[in-house]
């Protein structure tokens, strides 16, 4: 393992999250992996799949932003702080108030029933 990689181990895996916004909350699966040694990332919701773009790990702290078509078409910007199987922080729409988020990590594959 190659200290970029232990830096971002804590992170990999499947997560699904809550978006606390004004027009309610919005449940996400968010999935972390690392491909050709770099970490990369996928969001599902609202019957979309999208790519994180510039994640960023500064300790237990990570940033990524991605873009959305459904319900708006915007472009978001998350800051979240991981702590175990758990995460909280932000999601923010350009000039919109900043959301809540939280999530947990899955402990059973992606695809797989609970």
């Amino acid at each position: 393992m190659t200290a970029d990689t232990d830096r971002t181990a804590f992170l990999e895996g499947v997560w699904d999250l809550t978006v606390a916004t004004p027009i309610g909350r919005i449940k996400a699966v968010v999935e972390f992996l690392r491909r050709d040694g770099s970490l990369t990332g996928v969001a599902s919701g609202a019957g979309e799949d999208v790519p994180l773009r510039d994640i960023a790990v500064d300790g237990p702290r990570v940033t990524w932003e991605q873009s959305v078509t459904r319900p708006l078409r915007l472009n978001l910007a998350f800051a979240v702080d991981v702590h175990g199987d758990s995460l909280e922080g932000t999601s923010r729409a350009g000039r919109l108030p900043a959301s809540k988020v939280t999530g947990t990590r899955r402990t059973t594959p992606a695809g797989t029933a609970e």
